[in-house]
């Protein structure tokens, strides 16, 4: 669980960050949950836009794709939402103490 001021400083770097995976009218399937993925074990901040449905559609499935990468959303904007996920063995991004 990220702290107040982590979420804070993540949603910073993660301001001027273009979407990489983009969600369509589809929804989930491998595919996609594998290029999440991977873009989680390369930047560990990933911005993703989710096309699709009403609020509540667009929020189940970004929760789901959370939970299948193992993720976390930090933040969520309309259709775009910023996942994050500490890379273990080469992290990147060094978070502030909560």
């Amino acid at each position: 669980m990220l702290s107040d001021a982590q979420r804070k400083y993540l949603r910073r770097l993660g301001h001027d960050l273009n979407p990489v995976v983009l969600v369509g009218n589809s929804g989930l399937g491998p595919s996609l949950v594998a290029e999440m993925d991977g873009a989680l074990a390369h930047h560990e901040l990933v911005k993703v836009r989710a096309r699709g449905g009403d609020r509540k559609a667009r929020d189940g499935v970004l929760a789901e794709l959370a939970a299948a990468t193992r993720s976390e959303i930090v933040q969520r904007i309309g259709h775009v939402a910023l996942f994050y996920r500490a890379n273990l063995e080469k992290s990147t991004i060094l978070l502030p103490d909560a």
